[in-house]
């Protein structure tokens, strides 16, 4: 029975030292896949390890005093990290995020006391809005404020060089034959790269890449190519970051949005692993790996961090049909705009029976302004947040009325072989498309649903075009 861990004084002190699983339920070739369990740092990440590494040394050099402001650009977990060890320590931290990090990660970052500065994803660097160039002129603009800048901040790939290397080194009992990392700020891949071309230079670094970033075409070519756009969160890059030594880098996977998320599901599904979006391409390129190999080799991978702050996108079946992954079947009409299809259970309703009080904790629970109301397998109307506001400004007593009594009962149904054009009619005149035929009911059609159609639509077509 393994010993407890000791006591400690600061959550600070539970930073590294994270525990390595073996996997069982890929088929990995003739090598064994380590998993190195990054998840279990006390702010959920592999960024743990930096965020006090980068805090410190700024610190110990006298760059910044007790209660000064610190800022930083972030994509993902390194502002966790910060505002983590920032907290802990009494420093103020403004924190300049591209707008497609998770809500659960902001949520979290908020409740540790950061000041997000949401920006866009899509422009890059020189652009007023890129997010690194915005932290800078915050920075500028703001007396007495350090910007921790982690793409050219020596003690980030320091942190791993120290800690992860060993660590991964003593937890392999000198057995490692290569680690498979992927690259955001490059930290990472630096540090191990460093300290593994010390202790063991047959060490074999891989490079997980999301495709749309430049990375793995640098490594192959040498040359910087064009950048694309990604989901997965925290690697990637479209520029090769100061600090990134992709020197050692002797293989570079570059793996799809579709096959990350894929592949971290099926962890969980698998090994009871619950893992961010990036672990899903750090695994899939090591899979790909260790399946290349003639020769048992030993594998190293991380699960860079925990998959709770993941459970609206990657873990969502819904978000995952609204970027176009996830497997749900195509028709070529109308069902395929549906975003919550009936038959799967997913379309929000009341029954007409149903209190208001039940109408209000719906709308509220799933954020939506209006729901179905579903008397059985019959659609018998919609009620919207108005229907709801129009019964109850009068008293608290209407919200026991039953749903029937405010409902609207006069909806409009089309047939899923109906045309764009008809949806757009019906939603031109404020109402909401119901979709069914002699079949059914199968689910309802919003502006947004017609928006996120003709966006993916519009995705496949650059796509075919590229």
């Amino acid at each position: 029975m393994p010993l407890p861990m000791p006591v400690r004084n600061s959550i600070l002190d539970f930073i590294g030292n994270t525990p390595m699983l073996r996997t069982s339920s890929f088929d990995v070739g003739p090598c064994t896949l380590l998993l190195k369990l990054e998840s279990q740092n006390p702010g959920g990440s592999i960024k743990d390890r930096i965020g006090r590494s980068m805090i410190e040394a700024a610190e110990a050099q006298g760059k910044i005093k007790p209660g000064a402001m610190l800022v930083e650009a972030t994509a993902g977990n390194t502002g966790l990290g910060l505002a983590l060890v920032a907290a802990h320590k009494g420093y103020r931290l403004t924190l300049v995020i591209p707008d497609k990090m998770s809500q659960e990660k902001l949520q979290h970052l908020r409740a540790l006391g950061a000041n997000i500065i949401m920006t866009r994803s899509d422009v890059g660097k020189g652009h007023p809005q890129y997010y690194q160039d915005l932290a800078e002129k915050i920075t500028r603009d703001t007396p007495g404020a350090y910007y921790i800048n982690q793409f050219n901040n020596p003690a980030n790939p320091l942190a791993h060089e120290l800690t992860t290397g060993p660590e991964i080194w003593e937890q392999t009992d000198h057995k490692v034959d290569a680690v498979v990392c992927g690259v955001g700020s490059g930290g990472t891949m630096t540090g191990l790269s460093r300290y593994f071309a010390k202790v063991a230079p047959h060490v074999q670094m891989i490079l997980a890449d999301p495709v749309g970033s430049v990375l793995a075409e640098y490594v192959r070519t040498k040359k910087i190519g064009t950048a694309g756009s990604w989901l997965i969160e925290g690697i990637g890059e479209d520029f090769i970051p100061a600090i990134a030594d992709l020197s050692r880098v002797s293989a570079s996977f570059s793996i799809s949005d579709a096959e990350s998320l894929d592949t971290v599901r099926a962890l969980l599904k698998q090994e009871g692993v619950l893992a961010g979006s990036s672990t899903g391409t750090l695994l899939a390129a090591a899979i790909r790996f260790c399946r290349e190999q003639q020769n048992p080799k030993t594998v190293v991978t991380f699960v860079c961090d925990t998959g709770s702050k993941y459970l609206s996108k990657v873990y969502n079946d819904f978000w995952m049909a609204d970027q176009g992954l996830g497997g749900r079947p195509t028709h070529g009409d109308l069902r395929d705009l549906i975003s919550r299809p009936f038959r799967e259970g997913a379309v929000i309703a009341v029954a007409p029976d149903d209190p208001l009080t039940v109408t209000y904790a719906r709308m509220r629970l799933y954020d939506v302004s209006q729901l179905a109301v579903m008397d059985g397998q019959t659609v018998a109307g919609i009620v919207d947040e108005g229907d709801l506001l129009l019964a109850v400004r009068k008293g608290g007593a209407a919200f026991d009325r039953p749903v029937r009594e405010v409902m609207t009962a006069n909806v409009r149904t089309i047939d899923p072989r109906a045309g764009l054009d008809q949806v757009m009619s019906i939603l031109d005149s404020g109402l909401v498309a119901m979709v069914s035929d002699e079949h059914g009911f199968y689910g309802i059609i919003t502006r947004i649903d017609v928006v996120n159609f003709l966006r993916k639509e519009h995705a496949r077509k650059k796509r075919e075009q590229a």
